[in-house]
Order: C-alpha cells, then structure tokens, then sequence
C-alpha cells in the first residue's frame, strides 16, 4: 500500500515538473529529494497514471457514501442511494480497498452483515384502521436487524392479530445505507406516519424499542405530535426499562425483569447453569451500553443497583460513552479486575447487536473493550457474545406487555362530541349558560383558596400527544389575577396549532374565540435549545378535569381532558 501511495506523489511531482514549462516538457530529474525517492521504489506497483484512476475511482465511491451518511431524507436520497452501489460495484477488488472518506470505507459495502431478504421492512399499505407502530433507532446488520429488532416485531403481531404491526427507524443514516447496499427500503418516521394517515389509520399505538426515556424516545416524541390531530388516538408505550426514577436507588419491576433476563442469558450462552455458577469459576458478566448525556442516564446506575439486589455481584454495567462515568470501560475494567475475576463475558446491553457491539465491543482494533480488557493484563480469558436483547423470548414478551398497557391505559377512540339532541339555539344557550356557572366557581373557589400572583402548577392531560414540555416536568406558570385562573404552558413541539377551552364540537363552530400559540424557547438538560408552542389556558378551577380541544396541521378538532393542581407560589 505504501508503494501505491508513493507512486501517486512521483507522477503529481513529474506532472508539476511538466506544467512549469510552456508547451514544453522539462523535468528535472536531479530535483532534491526526487532520486532519494526513486531510490526507495523497489518495485513499482503499475503504471502511474493507472494508479491515479484506481484512487480517483475510489475517492468518487468514498464521496458518494459521505453524501448519503446524512441525517435527511430528501427527494433525491433514493437516487443517490442507487449511485453509490453502482459506482461500488464497478470498482475492483484492489480499488475498494482503497475506499476511503469522512465516513466511508470498504466495510461500507462490502461486509457481510448477514442476508438482508430474511428481514420484513415492515412497510406495506393497506394497514387498516388499526396500527402498532414498532420505532427503532436501526440497525444496517441484516442479523441483528431480522433476529433483534424482527423478533419483537413478530412477538408484537402474534400478540396483536388484530393490529397491523408496522415498522419505523429513527436514523437515516442507517436507512441510507440498507437501502443502498440492500436495496431494502424502511420508513423513517415521517414516512411511516404519512403512509399510516395516507391508509386511513384512526387508531395508533406506537411501541418504542428504545431501552429508556432518553434524547431518542424525546424525539421520537416530538415527531408524534407533528401527527397529534391526523389520528383519532395516538397512544405511546413504555420504552423496555420503563420510568427513569430520580437517582440509582429508585427501580422498577421492568428494571428487575431485564436485568434477570439478560444476566440469565449471558450465562446460558457463556455454558453456565445460572450467575451463581459463573461466579464459582471465576468469570464475570459486563454488558455494555449505549451511555448518554442526557439526565436519563442514571438508569445505568439503576441497572447495576439492580444487579446487586438480585445477588449478581459479578455482573457489572458499563457504557461505550462512559456517561455516567462510573460505566466507562477502563472503570470497570479496575471493578471487575479488583473483584479478582479471571474471565470476562462480554456482551451488549442494547436491544441489537450492530456496530457498537461488533466494533466497539468485540472488534480487533486497540480501542475495543474486548482489546482493552486483554491488554490490561488482568484476565485469562475473554469472550463476547454478539447478541442483542431484542432476541431474548422475556425481552419480547416485556415489549409486548408495555403495548398492552397502552391500550388498556385508556380509550383508543378520541372524545366523542356531545349529542345534539336540542335545537342549535337551545345548545348555545345552555352552553353559555354552563359557561357563566362555571366561570362563577372559578371566581369564588380562587377567591377563596389563592390571593393574587404567580404560581408554579401541574397541568396533567389525558394524552401522552398533548402534554407539558418533558424539561418542564408537567409544571406550567398559573397566574391568579381578580379572581381568575391562567396557566402558561409550553408543549412538546409546535404541531398543536389552536386550542378552545371547551369541546371539538364547539370550536368548530363560526366565531369560536380560539387561543393563538405563543413561541417559547426550552431548554434541555444538555444545554440545546428548543422553540415550542405554548398557550395562555384558562382554568375554571384547580383540581378539577375540564374539556380542551386542540387542532394541528391536519385541520381536525380533537376533545381532550385537562386538569391544574398543586400550585406554588413563584
């Protein structure tokens, strides 16, 4: 290789040489340094100008991958897609190895993830009225991405058979590349809901794969109220490690169940009857997850709490980011070498075995953890299972569980308007009427409970679609002035457009004085900035449900159920 990239800088230098003269080629073959190189080439490689078109033909591969290694689709993503296959497959064996870019090389295309026709995308129409919309980060190793991601899937739809189960991914990144290498086409999450809407869906439940409430199940959720008013009922389930918890003592049933499951698992494949008899010869568990900065990170502590509970004192949690810092690889090479055990099982704490686990964690290069727990000198021995928790049957059955809360949570149809049994003008006059009792409480029962000023409250919804900004914590700004009740509070997105403090019924109505959005800007624990929509909601009393309807892109009005509680002063 090296004789290949020295032959390249001898023809750009004669090529200089030669340019130097008008029309007339003079090179210096005594130029300094130029016989010290022609020196070092024992034997050349090829005909320069050949070796000049081989790493021109690869750089042009390697540019087109860079362009598809993006966060975006757009309209022409498919074609460029299609380009860089083909520009691949024209190239040589020798000019793919030469592949190489700001994020592309030869691994890129050419290697062998396992066989991408044993995956079901997921992506057909004619879905029904009635949808589980299983979202994924992804993963571009055909393996992992039918066994893992395919077998919650498939555990979701023999559960539901009477929902069509559909699939989505989060990174386009990784749907860029399994469409070109495998010309296998998956919906981002755009794309899933548009064709959900496009087939006339009224009802959706969307089953995250993530493993807790971190910054992608947050985004994943802001794309979901983009879509708040094109459904009937959009219902969100539980991410597979459920709540976060505030600190690393605070745990969970579903935190208990996985950790049982995958500890079980590690030692089942590693020839061991249980953990304990790991433990008796010496060897010890590490899974390795994700990490993260964002403040849901504690849920890794929580897992090795958990761990420990359970009497697993040689399973240890450790992360490929090192957030907390606690997980990181060299921490808990020293925890798991002090505890005196002599064998290592490796294996992921992710949902599939893809490129964190294949390269981060068993591959060869110097910075894997399987390579840095060797070079510790520390262990006789250690091993790593390439295996995500999407293929355990209890992971499965979880997820499949955490679907089922979601439809049992409550009703999978929106509010249904009000009858209109009496004239239109009886309804306007009762409805004023109402209106007048209402407001009247409201002013006697604020009156009573909270003197002028500014509070801190919880608004609650009967909709995880419609609901406070996350970084707010479900607390809005409740203002008591003359009597009367308004609280601010800022959404999760900008997809509600309009609300009326009342029914769909009404706000359709000519005349309805509807409340316009305000634009507020958030936030987040990591320091990024957000700009929401948020709204001045009048509230007739605390404590106490009252009717909201909301209206996004879609132009649908849809009833919801609100209530304001626990104010504190400011």
């Amino acid at each position: 290789m090296k004789k290949k990239l020295l032959g390249i800088t001898l023809s750009a230098s004669v090529a200089a040489a030669m340019l130097a003269g008008c029309g007339e080629v003079n090179v210096n073959v005594n130029a300094p340094g130029l016989n010290e190189a022609l020196s070092q080439v024992e034997e050349p490689a090829g005909n320069a100008s050949d070796e000049t078109t081989d790493l021109e033909a690869a750089n042009n591969v390697s540019a087109l991958i860079d362009a598809i290694y993006v966060q975006e689709w757009t309209e022409d993503t498919e074609e460029k897609c299609k380009a860089a296959k083909e520009a691949w497959d024209a190239l040589t064996d020798e000019q793919k190895e030469l592949v190489e870019g700001e994020f592309a090389d030869p691994d890129y295309f050419g290697r062998d993830t396992g066989d991408a026709s044993l995956d079901d995308p997921l992506n057909q129409d004619e879905i029904g009225e009635n949808e589980i919309l299983v979202v994924s980060f992804g993963t571009s190793f055909n393996e992992s991405r039918a066994e893992d991601i395919g077998g919650i899937e498939k555990a979701i739809a023999t559960a539901n058979p009477d929902w069509s189960v559909r699939r989505a991914f989060t990174s386009q990144i990784i749907m860029n590349h399994v469409l070109a290498r495998d010309n296998e086409k998956i919906d981002n999450m755009k794309q899933a809901l548009d064709r959900a809407v496009d087939n006339g869906v009224k009802n959706l439940v969307v089953q995250p794969t993530h493993l807790m409430h971190g910054a992608e199940y947050n985004e994943m959720v802001d794309a979901l109220n983009e879509y708040v008013s094109g459904f009937e009922s959009i219902k969100v389930a539980e991410p597979l490690l459920g709540e976060v918890g505030k600190d690393a003592s605070e745990i969970n049933e579903d935190k208990k169940a996985v950790a049982g499951l995958v500890a079980a698992k590690a030692a089942e494949v590693a020839g061991y009857d249980d953990i304990e008899a790991a433990a008796q010869d010496n060897a010890a568990i590490v899974l390795m997850g994700h990490g993260t900065s964002h403040n849901a990170k504690v849920t890794y502590d929580q897992m090795q709490t958990q761990m420990e509970d359970l009497g697993y004192k040689n399973v240890f949690i450790g992360t490929v980011e090192g957030e907390p810092e606690d997980t990181a690889c060299d921490v808990v090479i020293g925890k798991v070498a002090d505890a005196g055990y002599k064998k290592v099982i490796l294996r992921p704490l992710m949902v599939v075995a893809g490129d964190h686990a294949n390269n981060d964690m068993a591959g060869d290069e110097d910075d894997s953890w399987k390579s840095m727990f060797e070079a510790s000198g520390s262990f006789d021995s250690v091993e790593c299972q390439i295996e995500g928790l999407g293929r355990i049957e209890g992971i499965q059955e979880l997820y499949v569980s955490h679907t089922q809360a979601a439809f049992d949570s409550e009703s999978l149809t929106a509010d249904a308007a009000e009858d209109a049994d009496d004239k239109d003008t009886a309804d306007k006059t009762t409805s004023e009427n109402e209106a007048e009792d209402a407001e009247a409480s409201s002013e006697a029962s604020v009156t009573a409970s909270l003197e002028d000023g500014t509070y801190e409250a919880v608004f609650t919804t009967d909709s995880s679609m419609f609901h406070v900004n996350e970084a707010l914590n479900d607390m809005g700004d409740l203002t008591v002035k003359d009597g009367k009740m308004t609280i601010h509070v800022s959404l999760a997105g900008d997809g509600i457009y309009n609300i009326f403090p009342g029914t769909a019924e009404d706000a359709a109505k000519d005349g309805a004085k509807l409340l316009e959005p305000t634009e507020d800007e958030i936030t987040y624990d990591d320091g990024t900035k957000e700009t929401v929509n948020g709204f001045d909601i009048p509230v007739p009393s605390l404590d106490e449900p009252f009717k909201l309807a909301i209206i996004g892109k879609k132009g649908v009005w849809y009833d919801h159920e609100v209530s304001v509680s626990l104010p504190e002063e400011e």
